[in-house]
């Protein structure tokens, strides 16, 4: 008599349980994507787990090229190009076109809609541009009757003539309603809403233009943050006649120290980049100070940039100030990049704390200085030590100028 046989096992037979447990041990997007590939009960279980930790960011090209760290071979989304992105915010990349912009979430492939940067209403309507009596001097008035596009801090949105050339430089999708824009030419923008699908963008017309180095959506009001380190609140209302979203005051939060770029000496200057991330519940504000050479007569025109340090602060909203900290946390890691910044519990994915990975991804039209080497890559910052290393020294890319729009991409996975 023969034995009775077993059925024999399969992989797809795997718990969903165990199969949870199995994907909180992969933090990275392409071991998770590779996970739901093997068959569709792993598929099926794969979408069934909803308190996952979001994953590893990706480091995303202009080219279409996606790095999913920590791997260092480049990979492109089956049967899409996402090249010619613009700018990039959480799951989103941005991407122009002659009748407006759209974002896409190369994960899922849903679209989103967003208006042309010259369709804007202006907030009041009918607005009409006036030189104030009290200019402060002739040139500044000379400036706006000639168009000069100068970071004048009487510019405003009416004296932004050459639409052609705006661009968007900062993107915060704050909710499904509601999509915020740092919208500028060269270091002069403004702050402009829509809601997505819209025909047009809200911009209020007499509010000077700033050099805004970032913006972020906390605690569910938005924030921006200017080059003299001033923290201002965004506040939004609703248009009595459309609906539409609008911004109905922008005010001061924190006085920031008005510290700008400058030289030591003769032969060294120092530069800044600041960022605007939200981390463990509090606002931080990450200032990446950059110690550049600066020309010397005779032998070369251009202030190239070296070795990078970050001083780190928080929010202090009670009494209105800046704190700096020493420490960004044992167990938080800081993404920065111009475009998108998070943090992420280190625990969670094998990395040290108290680190800050970062991106040369300098925009065009706000850059100080220039690079040495025609190579960059993602750089690592250690906050106990002060030192910079390559994590990653095989992922790199040609610093052209249609390059230096890398960026991290969160999926939210």
């Amino acid at each position: 008599k023969k034995p009775h046989s077993q059925p024999a096992l399969s992989w797809s037979s795997i718990p969903l349980d165990l199969a949870g447990l199995v994907l909180r041990l992969l933090p990275t997007y392409a071991d998770r994507a590779r996970f739901a590939a093997v068959c569709p009960q792993w598929r099926a279980a794969a979408k069934r787990q909803q308190l996952l930790p979001p994953p590893l960011p990706l480091l995303a090209l202009p080219d279409g090229t996606f790095y999913s760290l920590p791997y260092t071979k480049p990979f492109r989304f089956p049967g899409c190009g996402f090249a010619g992105y613009q700018s990039a915010c959480g799951n989103w990349l941005v991407f122009p076109r002659d009748d407006g912009c759209f974002l896409v979430d190369p994960f899922s492939r849903e679209t989103v809609t967003l208006p042309l940067l010259s369709n804007v209403r202006l907030r009041p309507p009918n607005a009409v541009a006036k030189w104030s009596e009290d200019a402060p001097n002739a040139v500044a008035k000379w400036s706006y009757e000639h168009g000069a596009k100068v970071a004048d801090p009487y510019v405003t949105w009416m004296h932004m003539k050459d639409s052609d050339k705006l661009h968007i430089s900062k993107l915060v999708v704050c909710s499904p309603n509601l999509v915020a824009a740092l919208v500028g030419i060269g270091y002069t923008s403004q702050i402009l809403m829509c809601q997505p699908g819209a025909l047009s963008w809200s911009v209020r017309a007499y509010d000077r233009c700033k050099r805004f180095e970032d913006m972020s959506f906390y605690q569910g009001k938005l924030y921006a943050l200017t080059k003299g380190e001033n923290l201002l609140v965004v506040n939004i209302s609703d248009d009595h006649s459309t609906g539409d979203p609008q911004v109905s005051r922008i005010g001061q939060v924190i006085k920031g120290d008005p510290w700008f770029s400058y030289v030591f000496g003769t032969t060294t200057m120092l530069c800044k980049k600041l960022y605007l991330v939200e981390s463990c519940g509090a606002m931080l504000m990450v200032r990446r100070k950059i110690w550049c050479q600066a020309p010397r007569p005779g032998v070369t025109c251009k202030i190239v940039a070296g070795k990078s340090e970050f001083e780190v602060f928080k929010a202090d909203f009670e009494h209105s100030q800046w704190i700096k900290v020493s420490t960004v946390g044992d167990d938080q890691v800081l993404f920065l990049g111009r475009r998108c910044s998070r943090a992420l519990s280190a625990s969670r994915y094998g990395l040290l704390g108290n680190h800050i990975f970062f991106l040369d991804d300098d925009d065009e039209h706000r850059v100080d200085y220039f690079y040495d080497e025609d190579n960059t890559s993602c750089s690592s910052y250690d906050m106990r030590l002060g030192d910079v290393s390559s994590p990653h020294p095989m992922i790199s890319w040609k610093r052209r100028k249609e390059m230096r729009l890398a960026a991290w991409l969160f999926p939210q996975d």
